[in-house]
């Protein structure tokens, strides 16, 4: 069975468009790959959170995905800092990148103009860290966004690399696994572009049904057609798109039939929207508060899949060491 590798940021809810993008792509790789799936909180050391927040943060990620279906008896699930061998694999992929390669990097040129105040090593050895996290299990598949593809690119190249700087055939290149591509893009509700935390146009799992229908309530709309069967505006068709995802199918052809006719009364349409939103989110949100409540069954799933993924880092990490020269431990 071939092995997947992917982290998760721990940067506050999950929303929609996570749950249709990311989770649903993890429930189904964890039956079809041997998953390795971290929480990853060195990653998040760069933008220095307290320590309170880290926990919580890590806490709240993990029960959510949990919640959502991530099965720790199919996936190993784990959290990043837990599994030390990763460091030592970060600092020898550090002996083999050069200064020039890793500040052409587009998602760190980023960082540099958002945070000229925070220009740290982390975020510049961002890529080494990443590679790291995914060939310590000799991962052959990472689903990642289309955004992370230069730092797919730069994994391979520091797998590569070390391959040829010690003449060994040790770490597969690890290829980028696009099932983003069948995935639901959720709209926000701001009018334009996908949902998202920092667009401030997400509505999340854990929201509750008056928290819901306030975000739906206040979602851009237009005065409404004046020509029948006119097109959609892009803020009005992000309320259809997002009802022919939680909504039943005699429910969007009623409202899109009243747009049709010059009759659509959006106050009524987004009241729907908002009670079927919640409808789908409720049972989710349900398991979420069942996790987060059961700190026992959380911390047992954290060293369940600390055991399994030091397992299979520590087998990779010794290897390395003989092919370098160091004694493996």
């Amino acid at each position: 069975m071939e092995t997947v590798a992917s982290g998760i940021r721990p940067t506050g809810n999950l929303h929609l468009g996570n749950y249709f993008g990311a989770v649903k792509s993890f429930l189904k790789m964890q039956d079809e790959y041997n998953c390795f799936f971290f929480i990853a909180d060195w990653h998040s050391l760069t933008t220095h959170p307290n320590p309170e927040n880290l926990r919580r943060s890590v806490k709240t990620i993990l029960a959510e995905y949990l919640a959502c279906g991530l099965n720790p008896e199919k996936a190993t699930i784990y959290v990043q800092s837990d599994i030390r061998e990763v460091a030592e694999l970060y600092l020898y992929l550090n002996m083999n990148a050069y200064l020039g390669e890793l500040e052409r990097v587009t998602t760190f040129k980023e960082k540099v103009r958002a945070q000229p105040g925070n220009v740290n090593a982390g975020l510049l050895t961002y890529p080494t860290l990443m590679a790291s996290d995914i060939i310590i299990h000799r991962a052959v598949k990472v689903p990642v966004g289309k955004d992370q593809e230069q730092n797919m690119e730069m994994a391979r190249k520091f797998a590569r690399r070390f391959n040829t700087v010690y003449g060994v055939d040790f770490f597969p290149e690890p290829a980028s696994f696009h099932l983003s591509e069948k995935a639901v893009k959720v709209p926000g509700l701001d009018g334009s572009g996908k949902m998202g935390k920092s667009e401030g146009n997400a509505i999340y799992l854990a929201d509750d049904a008056n928290t819901i229908r306030k975000k739906v309530m206040r979602a851009v709309t237009d005065s409404g057609p004046t020509v029948p069967n006119s097109e959609k505006p892009e803020a009005v068709q992000n309320l259809f798109t997002m009802m022919e995802i939680v909504s039943g199918k005699e429910t969007v052809d009623y409202f899109n039939e009243r747009y049709n006719a010059c009759e659509i009364r959006y106050g009524d349409m987004k009241k729907q929207l908002a009670a079927d939103i919640d409808t789908f989110c409720a049972p989710i949100r349900e398991r979420i508060n069942e996790m987060m409540a059961n700190e026992a069954y959380l911390e047992k799933v954290v060293r369940m899949g600390a055991e399994k993924a030091s397992a299979s880092a520590s087998g990779t990490l010794n290897e390395v060491r003989r092919i370098i020269g160091f004694k493996p431990y």
